[in-house]
């Protein structure tokens, strides 16, 4: 026999991840936020070395993919941890601004 269809679950808000989290305490938004921009510059940063000859600083042997993915995400952690782009700030702000609103 047939068992009835149970009806759906409602869809979760984003606001529920961030209910019960401690206001006061900004590192964990900072972090967050620091590790959104080291995210988003590595995108970026990967864009602009596609299509470079294989060579010079990342070398021709069979790592040199895996040592450029590696340099390039370096590259934008030490960005970001050095001030960034502005981009941690923005959403350093937007996080707060939802936490306190919960």
């Amino acid at each position: 026999m047939l068992s009835p269809i149970a009806p759906p679950s409602p869809q979760p808000s984003p606001l529920d991840t961030i209910r019960g989290v401690d206001v006061t305490d900004r590192t964990a938004t900072r972090e967050a936020a620091e590790e959104f921009e080291a995210v988003f510059l590595n995108t970026m940063l990967q864009q602009m070395f596609t299509g470079l000859e294989n060579g010079g600083t990342w070398g021709k042997g069979h790592g040199a993919d895996a040592w450029q993915s590696l340099l390039i995400d370096e590259y934008a952690r030490s960005i970001s941890a050095a001030g960034g782009i502005g981009l941690a700030d923005s959403v350093e702000r937007e996080l707060i601004r939802l936490q306190e609103g919960s």
